[in-house]
């Protein structure tokens, strides 16, 4: 045994608190072998490198991308022994045909598992009894490859392919409660659609201006009990003022296009929604529209206040690319079924860092983004690594616990917003310029 074994053994013989078993705990294996069996992964022979064990490999690269995946496979100890007993290292190739045979749909119906069940925990009502959610999309880079290039480019100039991903995400925890993603020209409009039956009830979610159709909010708002939007005021609104609550609020009517009728013929003619506006010197109105008509059950200062949440999932997606992706330029996978099974394990292994800071802040009597993620992420990192056997949600059982390290985690309470409006800044030339000296 080594000197370093030894010491570990010795630090946790003095420390004798409960596992840290979060993986096993928060996925429990039952939940990995109904998404198998339901999506018809299961395999009936034993392997040396069987369909779970390619599950959890998936959410091991997902939760350390900066290792290899071969290093993922070995510091997890995957595999089962062979026929003799022994533990030879697996080839690179067994590794890749287990991946490709497990393919994306057990990863997909594993993160609707866990996030339906995680969702749960997430029980702060910010505004009115409503919980708060934004829907935004993001782009992830792909490898140019022949297969990967039906994913189509950002934009003419792109050097590699991307994903569009438009998520539903929790605007107090940060916890994605689904997502929808493909090709980048589908349009972010049509990926939110696909989210429409997974949003709550008793829930307010916050839309960018990009968002604006009557099709989508008029759907997501009739689509169960109490499911509210807000949506920035897009330029040129056409309205008619209905009722007037006060000199910036109101009740408006507002025609459906012409083109929307076609697409969607069953859209009424007209919709209404309430209206919160600031006239501009310029003439222009800024402010939002949103469901929630009744003045007196959702009162101006409140809705006010919550307009201003719908910047975190930029937030939220900044954490996941800069701090779990590493600032990698690029996904791994050279093919499509590939980058979405990849997809997929990377938000559930997301997913997890945030339920632990949501516990970790309820223990300590904190907002959840109070925990600093990147800390998170690196603690329950080292506990992936501590895995192993057989079962990697194992750990030893002496180890102390990781909400115990949740009070170095805390950072301070935020500042207050801004009073000024948020702008884009100027973008700057490409080419450089000359100053013209001045004249005497």
């Amino acid at each position: 045994m080594s000197e370093f074994s030894q010491e570990l053994q010795i630090a946790a013989a003095l420390n004798p608190v409960e596992a840290l078993a979060c993986f096993q705990k928060n996925i429990p294996h039952q939940w990995i072998e109904e998404a198998l069996q339901q999506t018809g992964r299961a395999a009936v022979r034993r392997r040396r490198f069987p369909a779970e064990q390619a599950v959890w490999l998936v959410l091991g690269i997902g939760l350390m991308r900066n290792r290899s995946i071969a290093d993922v496979c070995d510091k997890l100890d995957l595999a089962f022994p062979d026929a003799k007993g022994a533990l030879p290292p697996l080839a690179s190739s067994s590794v890749t045909d287990a991946r490709a045979k497990l393919g994306y749909e057990p990863l997909r119906y594993l993160f609707h598992t866990t996030a339906a069940h995680w969702e749960q925990e997430d029980n702060e009502h910010a505004l009115c009894g409503l919980k708060i959610f934004s829907v935004d999309g993001t782009q992830f880079r792909v490898p140019d490859t022949a297969e990967n290039q039906s994913f189509g480019f950002a934009s003419g100039q792109a050097s590699y392919p991307s994903v569009m991903a438009v998520a539903l995400m929790s605007a107090k925890s940060h916890l994605i409660a689904d997502v929808a993603f493909g090709a980048v020209d589908a349009g972010e409009i049509c990926y939110a659609q696909q989210l429409v039956g997974s949003v709550p009830a008793n829930s307010l979610t916050l839309f960018d201006r990009a968002y604006f159709s009557a099709e989508l909010l008029l759907s997501w708002e009739q689509a169960g009990e109490e499911r509210h939007w807000l949506t920035p005021v897009k330029s040129k609104l056409r309205y008619e003022v209905i009722e007037r609550f006060s000199d910036y609020d109101c009740l408006i009517e507002m025609p459906v296009s012409p083109q929307a009728q076609v697409q969607a013929p069953y859209l009424p003619k007209t919709w209404r929604a309430r209206m919160v506006s600031i006239a501009q010197p310029n003439g222009d109105i800024k402010g939002f529209i949103t469901s929630m008509q009744d003045p007196v059950r959702y009162p101006l200062p409140q809705v006010l206040k919550v307009y201003w949440d719908r910047w975190e999932i930029e937030q939220g997606y900044g954490e996941l690319k800069r701090g779990q992706l590493d600032d990698s330029e690029l996904l791994r996978s050279q093919k499509k079924d590939g980058v979405y099974q990849e997809l997929w394990g990377i938000l559930i292994a997301y997913n997890l860092v945030r339920l632990e800071m949501l516990r970790m802040a309820v223990e300590y009597k904190v907002h959840p983004l109070r925990i600093s993620f990147i800390n998170a992420l690196r603690l329950i990192q080292d506990e992936f690594l501590w895995c192993s056997g057989r079962t990697p949600g194992t750990v030893p059982k002496k180890l102390r616990n990781l909400r115990l390290s949740g009070k170095r985690l805390i950072l301070p309470e935020k500042r207050n917003r801004p009073s000024y409006p948020r702008e884009v800044l100027a973008k700057p030339s490409k080419y450089p310029t000359k100053k013209k000296a001045a004249r005497c």
